[in-house]
């Protein structure tokens, strides 16, 4: 289970007892308040705390540039313009605080995102759950032949129920012993801090993790695109929904410019403009790399 029984009557507890708030509120979001959201067998994502939406983006950016958005006739227009000119400031109004729980090798590549608040959970102090994330059979994979970083084809047979009785196996008998080890049993047993390190990389951890819709925006882009590993894509998946809820106006253009657009280098314009204007356009002729005019055609194909 996700969530503890306690974890759970905490959360009913926090939704039965609203309180008056004269700061902005998005409706939207108020439903997803503390309530968890299920990712891969033992994870979850939950809304802790927010500040602003739409209005606070639009706010902020009136009070930047003045007059310079008086054109833009309502709220939606304006958001949009901000995110067409990549405009960073107004978006950096808005602030979502998240408890999430993953497996360890998921947070490896989660940090990386580092303009963001953090607070994990410490195996220093506290007792690791027996809790591993195992991969469920359609999501065995060989190495890419293509990709360095990506997987290839599904492994079937007996070769996936190896693989798979390989990771049950190992983290079960690295939990064991980091078990036995703080243990006292009579003795003195190993400091939690230094039992931890023979831990497995699929061990489930928790945090808290606070940043702006800017730089949230940035982590979605790469996270919930269609080529970032299953096991964080399906995080951002679950906080995209989230976020679709509370700031509505602002989701929409990020999935229109950042998720559904492209940015074309200088080169790639020219190509386009050679192509509308009826000239046969080549790799050679284009002045771009193989590996540039491959992903270049890519765009232009979908």
């Amino acid at each position: 289970m996700p969530l503890t029984q306690e974890q759970l009557d905490e959360i009913e507890e926090l939704r039965a007892s609203p309180k008056m708030t004269l700061r902005a509120v998005s409706e939207g979001m108020e439903q997803h308040l503390y309530k968890p959201i299920e990712v891969l067998d033992h994870g979850f994502v939950r809304v802790i705390d927010y500040m602003g939406d739409d209005a606070a983006i639009c706010q902020a950016a009136r009070v930047s540039y003045g007059k310079g958005t008086k054109s833009v006739s309502n709220d939606e227009g304006l958001i949009r313009y901000l995110m067409r000119h990549w405009h960073s400031t107004p978006f950096e109004m808005c602030e979502i605080k998240l408890h999430v729980k993953l497996p360890v090798f998921v947070a490896r590549q989660w940090i990386r995102h580092r303009t963001a608040n953090v607070n994990e959970y410490s195996a220093r102090y506290s007792i690791m759950d027996r809790e591993f994330y195992i991969p469920e059979p359609q999501h065995i994979a060989a190495q890419s032949t293509v990709n360095n970083q990506g997987r290839g084809e599904t492994l079937t047979g007996d070769e996936a129920a190896r693989v798979l009785e390989i990771l049950k196996s190992d983290a079960a008998r690295c939990y064991d012993n980091y078990e036995s080890m703080i243990s006292d049993e009579g003795q003195q047993g190993l400091a939690r801090e230094l039992a931890r390190m023979n831990l497995p990389a699929n061990i489930y951890t928790q945090w808290y993790w606070k940043v702006d819709l800017h730089n949230l925006f940035h982590f979605l882009r790469l996270r919930a695109d269609s080529h970032a590993q299953y096991e964080i894509r399906v995080y951002a998946d679950a906080i995209c929904k989230v976020v679709a809820d509370w700031v509505p106006a602002a989701f929409g253009a990020f999935e229109d410019y950042r998720m559904g657009g492209a940015t074309l280098s200088g080169r790639a314009l020219e190509c386009v403009r050679q192509m509308l204007a009826g000239n046969e356009v080549t790799q050679e002729s284009s002045g771009m790399s193989k590996g540039e005019w491959r992903e270049f055609q890519g765009l232009l194909n979908g």
